[in-house]
């Protein structure tokens, strides 16, 4: 573990160094963020990251982080818990809630609970009333680097009032280091998906994959979809871990197989992406240089009963199980 950088409080974040399974990572404490991933004998990163600490508080567009207390966007920033109304912070243009809000756990300085040199162990907790949200939410991730490139994330959570929690975990994937993914291969186990009304937020609809460009179920080039900013719906509930998602690129060979409990799947392909700091080591980053892909509840549960809900409630446990498996001889 190592200094890399100083918020603006004075507070220190650190960097853990986790080495296993063919895979080197480093986790900030800022966010709980995969700052940098590489796959042995394989020069160039797999996840988009600065190289230093600032621009991670002016630039980012949540490389890496773990994003929440409720990922994604909330319409208006506007719940209703047990008849109860909510107003949220409204930071996604002015209108509705992302990722949590300003100050969501992205912005957070976790604490290191436990790490090894394969594994880290990250906690915070967001009060009562944060962001409007209810109740006390004690928040937990473990990273680890397991047999066969596997990149394992557990994110667990407990409240002291029913509230919303939706964790993900937000990297941008680039698995041959070039200028952009849309020629990267994938596949995704869903045959449905949200559309979404000119603000991103899901209509209500829960629309068949079939004859869209959308339909990822046969391996496909990610740019035919662009842009997509989508939930995939991958089932009605939580379940035991399963292979929901595949991503290759054909240049260098690697692929990438997303395992995870989650409902749902967010995909972006980073159609927003425009950075170019001067004086930033590291190359510059323009549309399309990696593409997200967030396991979650799908997006605004709470405005649509026919969703998987995000409700947390006392005595519940939170548990979502992701893991991120590279190989090669993919092309």
């Amino acid at each position: 573990m190592e200094t890399f950088g100083t918020l603006p409080s004075g507070e220190t974040v650190h960097r853990i160094r986790l080495k296993g399974g063919g895979l080197t990572a480093h986790v900030l404490t800022y966010g709980a963020v995969l700052q940098d991933l590489r796959l042995d004998q394989h020069a160039a990163p797999l996840v988009l990251g600065f190289p230093e600490f600032p621009p991670y508080l002016t630039h980012s567009p949540y490389f890496g982080a773990t994003v929440g207390r409720c990922a994604n966007r909330i319409r208006d920033g506007h719940v209703v818990l047990d008849d109860e109304t909510f107003q949220l912070d409204r930071n996604f243009i002015g209108k509705h809630m992302l990722h949590g809000g300003a100050d969501g756990l992205a912005k957070q300085l976790w604490q290191v609970a436990e790490h090894g040199p394969d594994h880290a162990t990250l906690t915070t907790a967001l009060e009562d009333g944060h962001m409007g949200f209810p109740g006390r939410l004690d928040v937990q991730v473990r990273f680890a680097v397991t047999d066969g490139g596997t990149f394992d994330i557990r994110m667990t959570a407990t409240t002291d009032a029913p509230t919303l929690c939706n964790l993900a975990h937000h990297s941008y994937f680039n698995l041959d280091g070039g200028a952009t993914i849309s020629d990267h291969l994938l596949r995704v186990a869903a045959d449905r998906y949200l559309p979404v009304d000119q603000d991103l937020i899901p209509t209500g609809e829960i629309r068949a994959l079939d004859g869209t460009a959308f339909d990822f179920r046969t391996p496909a080039p990610v740019g035919q979809a662009h842009p997509v900013d989508h939930n995939f719906c991958l089932s009605e509930t939580r379940r035991p871990m399963r292979p929901v998602a595949w991503l290759a690129s054909p240049s260098s060979g690697i692929a990438m197989e997303c395992r995870t409990t989650e409902p749902g799947l967010q995909i972006y392909d980073g159609a927003h992406i425009d950075i170019d700091l001067p004086g930033l080591t590291g190359t510059p980053m323009a549309a399309c240089a990696g593409l997200a892909l967030e396991p979650q509840v799908w997006p605004d549960a709470n405005h649509h009963s026919q969703f998987p809900q995000a409700v947390l409630r006392p005595g519940e446990r939170y548990d979502q199980h992701t893991q991120f498996c590279f190989n090669r001889g993919a092309a």
